[in-house]
């Protein structure tokens, strides 16, 4: 019974399983600055981040477009999300402690999956719980990390995902616009490298996740499978042990 499930399983996606290991690794590089190091620059790398776990999330819900399949809404997707938003909240808040001005990152990732399964479903529920959710990004955005176009992302990679490259223009907007523009901008009129390095990085790095969905890596990539979720609490509580032997 196992061979015959895994003949008809799908080949999985590497350049998938690899961006999110990419976005993983910026995501951690961006909190390092909270240890204790002067590594601002650290900054610029971060904006990576959240970016390709939305377009992560566009690739997930439109696989069952690619194969020509009725969407559905992944509920399980959904309620690992849900779950780890709520694990998450204490270890996120425990490290950052002062910096602490929103929820963690989950929320809005749990919003923009809605709305962008919303996007693409043929039925009224999820196209429902998608406006909900819209609604709740603008009503809530200030308590979400990234904003109510945090929540837009992941559909904005939606509709261009099997578009030419250069509409990846339109998620770099988005990106840019659901990090700190104004500071961003403000700093690069003032030639500040670092305001500079963020905006290139919220512009391009749509461009970059997309074009590497579309390689085929040559080497073999680890799955990143259910059990990757527990590395984001964990590793603020990584984290938090560093910058304590950081500051003795």
């Amino acid at each position: 019974m196992t061979e015959t499930i895994s003949a008809v399983r799908p080949e999985r996606d590497r350049a998938l399983d690899l961006l999110k290991w990419l976005a993983m690794l910026s995501m951690v590089l961006d909190h390092l600055r909270y240890v204790g190091w002067h590594v601002d620059g650290l900054y610029v790398p971060g904006r990576l981040a959240f970016a390709w776990f939305c377009l992560a999330i566009a690739a997930n819900v439109g696989r069952s477009l690619s194969r020509g399949v009725t969407p559905r809404p992944d509920w399980k997707y959904l309620t690992w999300l849900v779950v780890f938003s709520v694990v998450a909240e204490f270890p996120y808040r425990l490290y950052m402690a002062d910096e602490v001005t929103t929820l963690n990152v989950l929320p809005t990732l749990v919003l923009g999956l809605l709305v962008a399964q919303g996007a693409v479903a043929r039925s009224s529920m999820p196209r429902i719980l998608g406006v909900v959710a819209l609604g709740m990004g603008v009503a809530f955005g200030e308590q979400l990390m990234f904003g109510a176009y945090g929540v837009l992302l992941p559909t904005a990679f939606l509709l261009v995902l099997r578009g030419p490259l250069w509409l990846a223009v339109v998620p770099g907007v988005v990106c840019l616009l659901s990090n700190e523009w104004p500071k961003i901008i403000d700093g690069m009129m003032w030639g500040d490298p670092i305001s500079i390095g963020a905006l290139i990085a919220c512009l391009l790095g749509p461009f970059l996740g997309l074009a590497l969905l579309r390689w085929r890596p040559g080497f073999g990539v680890w799955p990143m499978r259910r059990w990757a979720y527990l590395i984001y609490p964990l590793h603020f509580l990584v984290l938090l042990g560093v910058r304590h032997m950081v500051m003795v």
